[in-house]
């Protein structure tokens, strides 16, 4: 059993699949900021809020009596909460991320493709070398 889990667990596609998530961890840390820092205030503003995430709902008042400024307050009080701005920016980010997903797979899908053209061009099929040796033949 032991033997059969290192054979997995060495094969290519084991490390390129952690390879993977190691750096889809650090993009998600990119995307995080540029959601935050670059989308959001612009989208929030339009919104008339100046911070996206301190978008909620009180469901029931904390310890302290509300109104509560920021999420951060109501949080403090122990308010409960719906929290509908975070989860917009997750969605956002989410979105982006696709997007990024995606076309980082259609333009290496573009590449391989054209890397496939080039060598089919390159290397004749077996029959069209069948066929140029017998004419070589035939000229001899």
């Amino acid at each position: 059993m032991l033997d059969d889990f290192k054979k997995f667990a060495l094969k290519g596609n084991v490390l390129d699949m952690a390879i993977g998530i190691i750096i889809g961890a650090s993009f998600s840390t990119i995307v995080k900021s540029l959601v935050d820092d670059l989308i959001m205030p612009p989208i929030g503003l339009l919104l008339g809020s100046v911070d996206f995430t301190n978008l909620y709902i009180l469901l029931k008042a904390g310890s302290s009596a509300g109104p509560y400024h920021t999420l951060a307050d109501a949080r403090a009080a122990g308010a409960v909460t719906i929290n509908y701005g975070s989860f917009i920016s997750v969605i956002i980010s989410f979105i982006i991320v696709a997007f990024a997903v995606f076309l980082l797979v259609r333009f290496f899908n573009k590449l391989k493709k054209k890397s496939e053209e080039t060598a089919a061009i390159a290397q004749p099929s077996p029959e069209v070398q069948l066929l140029e040796e017998i004419r070589d033949l035939l000229k001899k």
